[in-house]
């Protein structure tokens, strides 16, 4: 039973064995996280979402990191989740394209301050969430992609993974909660025709369900036992073809998912990553200037063209998801950072004009090698005569192609210094990085 020896993994999770480096990319996958959620606690859809959460009320359990007050639990997870994934700046894993942190890292922190748990307790619960979240997008990418945002999904297997962990579940409780947890994933990437704002809902409900499914465990609700492999379970009903190997194969032996997580540079949907790169470095190289440029053809893989073919993006959000403007955003401002995606930027002539003149093209040889690797390539002709052409397999920050610690921290300080304070951040990231020595969570909040 998958769902057992699943449960087995998350019950002898203990700091005491974890790899240096395990420790480490789980101390960056939380300050990372803690950025985009200062930051997406500035936008509009958390503003909206927070006016209906605050009107529930909420015994104070755990913080809305946001607006530092305190509410429920449940209440909290979602509205914490639901800030960190509206800026397109969290992590991600290639091979599951999940955004984990979203949905396992909210749920792990508001059981880990409502318990008062220690800060080993807490990078256990992260780590073990990861793990599962991963695994199980592992088992059902690409197939289930096409309909399904694997972060509202998997991420709830995720959210109860962590919030099992910290609550003490047994292995039956535990499997009850990856049960209840997989019959509430959900996820339409429908969101995409409008440009909604469901997209930032998902690992908001993935770490609330994921949390309620552990705290009905621990009160003996019970869940399937074989939620993930059954015949009219998770995997055969959200995807045409799946892998369950992918799922218990090598469980419990360092390295751990987590050390296999991406962080983001850009502030757009991940798959426009590979192309940005290549054309900021070919830019870079070779003195483009737009005025000179004919045509901007992008070879990618399926997916990526899935859900970035946008030529008309409507909004700003919309923009993070077109890969003709974010490619014209690059070459216009040597950059696709936050401050980037403007209204300004959307309706700017020269972007729309550069926009025209980029062809997207799936290239088979590409999709073949895709989720295991983000392969583009990009070739930029002139007016003048010549083309310049690069490819990457790899985008910035992927663990073939990383950013430094350095970097890392420098992204925290940006994100969430003005939202919360030079002092505040400086004293977040200093605890972040000493995690193992905080005694109690609530210290952090």
């Amino acid at each position: 039973m998958l769902s057992k020896k699943l449960a087995g993994f998350i019950s002898d999770m203990n700091f005491a064995h974890f790899p240096a480096h395990t420790v480490h990319m789980a101390k960056m996958a939380f300050l990372d996280w803690l950025g985009s959620t200062a930051a997406g606690g500035m936008e509009a859809p958390f503003q909206k979402a927070y006016a209906v959460i605050r009107g529930q009320g909420g015994f104070p359990q755990a913080t809305i990191l946001a607006i530092g007050e305190k509410t429920s639990c449940l209440n909290a997870a979602l509205a914490n989740g639901l800030a960190s994934h509206i800026i397109e700046l969290d992590d991600v894993h290639r091979a599951a394209i999940i955004h984990a942190g979203a949905a396992v890292i909210p749920a792990a922190l508001a059981v880990a301050e409502m318990n008062g748990a220690a800060g080993k307790q807490l990078l256990e619960a992260i780590v073990a969430g990861y793990e599962v979240a991963i695994r199980v997008g592992e088992s059902i990418t690409p197939a289930h992609y096409f309909y399904w945002h694997t972060t509202g999904t998997c991420g709830t297997f995720g959210a109860a993974a962590a919030a099992g962990k910290l609550l003490g579940l047994t292995i039956d409780q535990l499997v009850w909660a990856l049960g209840n947890a997989g019959t509430q994933a959900a996820g339409l990437w429908e969101f995409l025709a409008d440009g909604a704002m469901s997209k930032h809902l998902h690992p908001g409900k993935a770490a609330q369900n994921g949390v309620l499914a552990a705290l009905l465990a621990r009160e003996d609700f019970t869940g399937a036992t074989r939620i993930l492999e059954g015949e009219r379970g998770f995997c055969r009903a959200t995807a045409d073809s799946f892998d369950l190997d992918k799922l218990t194969s090598g469980l419990g032996q360092p390295p751990y998912k987590i050390e296999e997580n991406s962080f983001k540079i850009h502030a757009s949907c991940r798959h426009t990553h590979p192309a940005i790169d290549v054309i900021l470095g070919l830019s870079a190289s070779n003195g483009v200037k737009t005025d000179d440029i004919e045509e901007i053809r992008i070879h990618t893989y399926g997916t990526a063209l899935s859900i970035t073919e946008n030529y008309k993006p409507s909004s700003v959000y919309a923009a993070k998801f077109s890969l003709p403007f974010c490619a014209a955003l690059a070459l216009k401002n040597g950059r696709c950072g936050l401050a980037d995606f403007t209204e300004e930027a959307l309706a700017d002539p020269e972007i729309r004009d550069l926009m025209d003149k980029v062809v997207l093209t799936k290239d088979e040889g590409l999709d073949a090698l895709h989720p295991a690797c983000w392969p583009t390539i990009v070739e930029i002709t002139c007016r003048t005569g010549g083309t310049c052409r690069e490819r990457t397999d790899f985008p910035r920050g992927d663990p073939e192609n990383p950013v430094s610690t350095d970097e890392l921290l420098a992204k925290f300080r940006t994100l969430a210094a003005g939202p919360w304070g030079e002092k505040k951040v400086r004293g977040l990231e200093k605890a972040v990085l000493e995690l193992e020595n905080v005694e109690n969570v609530r210290d952090l909040v």
